[in-house]
């Protein structure tokens, strides 16, 4: 336990020096994602963002995820999401199969199986998630959720430092209209809406992409 611990302190010390030294949002954005997945030692990791008016989340960056996957369409907010967005970490087990899920066979074909997502919080409010992804079955522990969110923190401060969220909105406008083209691109019948295998519970309408 405590090894674990001290290499995540060695890990935290050096994500905080590359957000310092990161000269753009989207840098920043960035050593999230990848200084996430990497420590963790997990698939990937996607950060999302909500927008100003606290509508819709913004996926900001990923790292160790296809294009494909990143870019699969908005959809429906899931259980998982809706949890995170009220504050609390979620982890789910075996995600291809869990019903909190959504993208369960996008998820399938990914190779994802075990999912942590974590608030991002700033000033006290919830403004986005932070998902890590597991190529295997992976019980996420305490100590990878503190740092994971914790991380995710640091980063929304530096990203709040760059004036990040004065633009977010014209951003993500940005990602829906090149998400709804690549998805022309790929031969989806509909453009804007993805095949989506929903749950048995419906959440709150909250598109994203992620």
């Amino acid at each position: 336990m405590q090894t674990i611990q001290n290499n995540y302190s060695r890990s935290m010390y050096k994500i905080l020096e590359d957000l310092d030294s990161a000269s753009t949002s989207q840098a920043v954005c960035n050593t999230i994602v990848e200084g996430i997945t990497r420590s963790t030692g997990q698939k990937g990791c996607s950060l999302m963002l909500l927008t100003p008016d606290n509508k819709a989340l913004y996926h900001s960056a990923a790292f160790g995820l296809s294009d494909w996957f990143v870019k699969k369409g908005p959809v429906i907010a899931d259980a998982s999401i809706t949890e995170t967005l009220e504050g609390k970490s979620v982890v789910i087990l075996h995600g291809p199969t869990d019903e909190r899920i959504y993208y369960r066979k996008q998820i399938k074909e990914e190779g994802i199986y075990s999912i942590l997502s974590a608030p991002v919080t700033l000033k006290g409010s919830t403004i986005g998630v932070v998902r890590v992804y597991s190529s295997e079955m992976y019980h996420f522990t305490v100590d990878d959720i503190s740092f994971v969110s914790m991380a995710a923190n640091f980063g929304a401060v530096a990203l709040e430092n760059t004036g990040y969220f004065n633009s977010l909105q014209k951003d993500y406008e940005k990602f829906v209209g090149s998400m709804s083209q690549m998805r022309c691109e790929l031969g989806f019948e509909d453009c804007s809406e993805p095949d989506v295998e929903p749950p048995v519970d419906k959440g709150p309408a909250i598109p994203f992409g992620g």
